[in-house]
């Protein structure tokens, strides 16, 4: 593995280069439509060939796909029609290729680099489209834009490597609440795209990694997307910003891979964090509460151990730091073989020598074993810091299909939290509320049958829940349109079905607090 080093990485000064970017509408709808829907989808699966022969004789948004997407090395006389061609060589946007045969995408890349005057980008730049509609671009080492069947790090001889966007931070992105907030702070930025993100809303944004070709690449693309500047800290964790203020919201997508040691340090610093087992995402949960203003959130993904003996629940709640409400979310468990085969591929170590391949395997089976562990839970972690002494906590298992984003649903999770533990039964039937969005109510039972053997709502929106309910709870659900308290509304259906006010009063407040903590109905006042 080689040294850590920024020389290789574009100065700073990408002004002029997303101007003929944004001119030859190089963006996500551009590509789109100049290389066609199988093409487009194909690159999301890390497959280029298809945007290979799409782009064979390309105009302006051809020309830069090669570039910046598939590594296939261009004329320079074609490149100086699409780009300033001096200024990208001299900041170190592009390379001269004159000569080079190697395209790496096999024959048609390979045929290009013979010409005798060629060009190759030095990093990827990636369009993305902000939630406001913003034409970014993501920057990342060059042929890691996409992610693919070799593997996100093969054909890397470097530890210190930047991906660019890949499914994990797509995720993260839709997870973290977009209301405005003071300060917020992007643990391990990576290629910088959650910090891009947090620029829209946040008045002041820090982004630390140990890495710092990482950071330099950070900084790349929020100056090439003409996003507002932010702050850059080399350390761990919350090492770097031990002495400043509180956050409002924090944002992580560590290191979070459960691999086991290797000599010398972690093999590939985005992914292996260098800590035993899991311990770096417990030491950012568990540090989390001293970093976040009162009221402030932590949204991350991570990776947690399932013992042998014990549940996992257990686990992760002796993480969670006091004062805070938590909600963590389960949405895969692998076990330890099919956890181990999923690294070894993006490393690309299956592509390795089989016996060398045997090796590695053997190495983090051998590791699990060791510690007691039997599976890896994947999914995400939630905190907001409530200063309570009764902090609300959810650990559950969803495998389910969910609609992002989500921001909105953990920021709603977390208001509902401090809502139920302030309202007594008495207050909570004082309160009005309002059925969410996109719920739809299903009846199950025999045709012809007076009345249904069970009726569910549904979400169609956010964590798509069902919850079944008797016609009691669907008929109070679909009365709350936010005009009436709930108790009026439930002795109103008491008298439309002839049943004691009484009785049926007694009871509500459960299937009221049951049908808020699912997500189905949310406070108007």
């Amino acid at each position: 593995m080689s040294t850590v080093s920024t020389s290789d990485l574009p100065a700073p000064g990408g002004a002029p280069l997303r101007e003929a970017l944004l001119a030859a509408d190089f963006t996500p709808d551009g590509l789109l439509e100049r290389l066609g829907a199988p093409a487009y989808a194909a690159l999301a699966r890390g497959e280029t060939v298809p945007a290979l022969r799409a782009t064979r004789d390309g105009d302006a948004v051809a020309v830069l796909a090669r570039l910046f997407l598939l590594r296939a090395p261009v004329p320079a006389k074609r490149a100086a029609e699409v780009l300033p061609l001096e200024a990208a060589l001299e900041a170190g946007w592009l390379r001269r290729a004159s000569g080079d045969t190697n395209g790496g995408h096999g024959g048609e890349a390979a045929n290009d680099g013979g010409t005798p005057d060629a060009v190759r980008a030095a990093v990827d730049i990636r369009p993305w489209s902000g939630p406001g509609g913003e034409d970014w671009f993501i920057v990342s080492d060059a042929g890691h834009a996409l992610g693919g069947r070799a593997g996100a790090a093969a054909g890397s001889s470097r530890s210190d490597v930047v991906l660019g966007v890949g499914g994990a931070s797509t995720t993260l992105t839709h997870l973290i609440p977009d209301a405005p907030v003071g300060r917020a702070l992007d643990v391990g930025t990576g290629c910088g795209v959650q910090a891009l993100h947090l620029t829209r809303h946040a008045s002041a944004v820090t982004a630390t990694d140990t890495n710092p070709r990482a950071l330099r690449t950070a900084a790349l693309t929020l100056e090439l997307s003409a996003a507002p500047t932010a702050g850059f800290h080399e350390g761990s964790l919350y090492e770097p910003v031990a002495g400043d203020e509180p956050f409002d919201l924090i944002v992580s997508n560590p290191p979070f891979v459960i691999s086991p040691p290797e000599p010398g340090g972690p093999r590939l610093v985005y992914r292996d964090g260098g800590m035993a087992g899991d311990e770096l995402c417990r030491s950012l949960v568990r540090g989390a509460a001293d970093r976040l203003a009162p009221g402030g959130t932590l949204v991350m993904l991570a990776n947690w151990e399932h013992p042998v003996d014990g549940d996992w629940r257990e686990r992760l709640a002796g993480w969670l730091p006091p004062g805070c409400d938590a909600w963590v979310v389960q949405r895969e468990e692998q076990d330890v073989t099919e956890y181990a085969e999923l690294w070894l591929r993006d490393a690309g170590d299956h592509r390795d020598d089989p016996a060398r391949y045997a090796a590695r395997y053997d190495a983090w089976l051998e590791n699990f074993e060791a510690r007691g562990v039997r599976g890896v839970g994947l999914g995400w972690i939630m905190l907001r810091r409530s200063d309570t002494d009764r902090p609300s906590v959810l650990l559950e298992e969803w495998a389910h299909a969910v609609r992002q984003p989500l921001g909105p649903t953990v920021a709603g999770h977390f208001d509902l939290c401090g809502v139920l533990r302030e309202r007594d039964d008495e207050r909570l039937l004082a309160g009005r509320y309002r059925l969410v969005d996109e719920v739809v109510q299903e009846q199950i039972g025999l045709p012809g049958a007076e009345h249904p053997e069970h009726v569910v709502l549904r979400q169609h929106s956010g964590m798509m829940r069902a919850l079944t309910v008797d016609t009691v709870g669907a008929g109070f659900a679909g009365a709350c349109d936010g005009t009436l308290a709930a108790g009026v509304i439930g002795d109103a259906i008491a008298q439309l079905l002839g049943d004691d006010p009484a009785e049926l009063r007694s009871r509500l407040p459960e299937l009221l607090r049951e049908l808020l903590e699912q997500g189905f109905l949310r406070p108007v006042d």
